[in-house]
């Protein structure tokens, strides 16, 4: 049954037979099979079926959430099984929020020389993307804000506060210190207001009482330090990140003066019990990267 439960997960996280059977590795006709096979065995109809995918049943909605809760414990169970076999092993994959991916590096080289038969898949998300990856078990856990938006249940860890300065070219007038009214006037390349840094950096305006002018907006930080580089552009990150972006680079970096608590960035896991042995290991090294005990 495992495999048509994680057929019917696939389903509902694409809403859509085709992609989801592409995702699977599998034909529509086979996926079409197995979740009608696994509505016959529970003896309820799980989907909604017309010309094309209709959504979830009531029903299906339930066996969804017992569906995540199986096939996550049926993988755990493996994965502990192969571990008390082999030691760790495997492969962890990782989402991202784009700010914390310098982050991500500092995390998976201390893990990797820890414990070199475990690999990353290390994967840059927006954090509502995040969540729901976990939920769907695309992901094993994520780096990504932990007080700025709701978070739901999820097993947290605090690694750092995220701190903001303003990048200029090396020529820009703007003085060696600012606040964020002194940005508003400024010809702003921002990330996109799908991602979470963005919504901060504009309720840090609106604490200031400003308006900022946003003329340029992506979703890479990479796109924004090259703009900032030809000179006619400001952006805003963290500085964490834009030190390391902004090596070698003819760009300035203005700490910020910021009105609100700097936001807290994290690896977030599943709510459960017990973790995979690997996972539990990510856990214990992100906590002695941190600081703080691991726990939730």
């Amino acid at each position: 049954m495992i495999d048509k439960l994680e057929m019917f997960i696939s389903l509902a996280r694409e809403k859509h037979f085709g992609r989801a059977a592409e995702r699977l590795g599998i034909t529509q006709p086979s996926l079409s099979a197995g979740i009608k096979q696994l509505e016959s065995q529970l003896g309820v109809q799980l989907v909604w079926r017309g010309s094309r995918y209709g959504g979830l049943t009531p029903e299906g909605q339930r066996v969804l959430q017992w569906a995540r809760q199986i096939v996550a414990d049926t993988r755990t169970m493996r994965e502990e099984m192969r571990a008390v076999r082999q030691g760790l092993a495997g492969e962890l994959r990782l989402a991202v929020i784009p700010t914390a991916l310098t982050l991500a590096a500092d995390l998976t080289a201390r893990f990797t020389r820890a414990h070199p038969n475990v690999g990353f898949t290390i994967l840059s998300r927006p954090s509502t993307d995040i969540l729901s990856m976990i939920d769907d078990l695309e992901v094993d856990a994520g780096l990504s804000y932990l007080d700025n938006e709701p978070l739901g249940r999820v097993t947290r860890l605090p690694l750092y506060h995220e701190r903001y300065v303003a990048l200029c070219h090396a020529d820009h007038p703007l003085p060696d210190s600012a606040t964020w009214a002194d940005l508003a006037d400024q010809p702003l390349c921002l990330l996109t207001p799908d991602m979470q840094n963005r919504r901060i950096i504009n309720q840090s305006f609106q604490a200031a009482g400003a308006e900022p002018r946003v003329m340029i907006q992506a979703n890479s930080t990479i796109v924004l330090v090259a703009h900032v580089e030809t000179g006619d552009w400001v952006t805003i990150l963290p500085a964490r990140q834009a030190e390391f972006l902004c090596v070698g680079k003819p760009v300035r970096s203005i700490p910020l003066t910021d009105l609100r608590p700097a936001p807290s960035v994290g690896l977030i896991a599943p709510w459960r019990e017990p973790h995979t042995p690997v996972l539990a290991a990510l856990l214990a090294e992100a906590a002695s990267l941190s600081g703080h005990p691991a726990g939730r």
